[in-house]
């Protein structure tokens, strides 16, 4: 299945959680929900990733966002990853990978030349009225939750991130551009000060020759 695109009606879909609970998108109407798509628990990228929406926990939820992470494992290996790491959301177990393949990250993977069947990384940010608002297909996991809270709290769209060297920095640029302009500009009005002043001294010659004159 291709992936839904902005705009598009997020797929239903009802799993369970890593305490056995089942969780069905459409009863989330009225909330911004994360879902995030995952390969595997207790893996060395996925781990990163769940540790970071659990430190950002509390700002995801003061942005009106529930956070949903899914991958194929099972509730037990669900459990045992939440328990480990401490994570406050729920994990859905998708074993027969019908909601992965509904959101287009199921599919062939290639590493080191290996190919095989696999999640693909990806996060959709599903908006109050159950629309994707937003899609990340390919997750680079570094800044990613960073991201997701920029996009929810109505920052800028991806290419136009801000942070201390986005947008945020430019008009820092700008004001040192146009202060070496001005340094530019100072500096010929600073020659001609020193002109002036070197054109002055030939005068005082002149009054010291009019006083040796007077002596005499």
């Amino acid at each position: 299945m291709p992936i839904p695109q902005t705009g598009n009606p997020a797929p239903d879909f009802q799993l369970q959680d890593q305490n056995g609970n089942d969780v069905k998108l459409s009863k989330l109407r009225g909330k911004n929900v994360v879902l995030y798509f995952y390969p595997k628990d207790d893996t060395s990228g996925c781990t990163r990733e769940a540790c970071d929406f659990r430190d950002e926990h509390s700002a995801l939820q003061a942005a009106g966002a529930v956070v949903l992470g899914v991958s194929p494992d099972d509730t037990k290996s669900h459990l045992k990853f939440a328990t480990k790491y401490s994570l406050p959301f729920p994990l859905l177990a998708d074993t027969e990978r019908k909601v992965c393949d509904a959101y287009g990250v199921w599919g062939e993977k290639s590493l080191y030349g290996r190919k095989f069947m696999g999640v693909t990384r990806a996060t959709f940010l599903i908006d109050t009225e159950g629309k994707v608002a937003r899609v990340w297909p390919k997750v680079k996991v570094q800044g990613h939750v960073q991201e997701i809270l920029q996009s929810l709290q109505g920052g800028a769209p991806e290419g136009e991130k801000t942070g201390a060297s986005g947008a945020a920095a430019e008009p820092a640029r700008k004001k040192s551009a146009t202060k070496k302009v001005s340094a530019k500009k100072a500096a010929p009005a600073g020659r001609t000060v020193v002109k002036k002043a070197a054109t002055k001294k030939p005068a005082a010659k002149k009054s010291a020759a009019k006083k040796s004159t007077v002596r005499r």
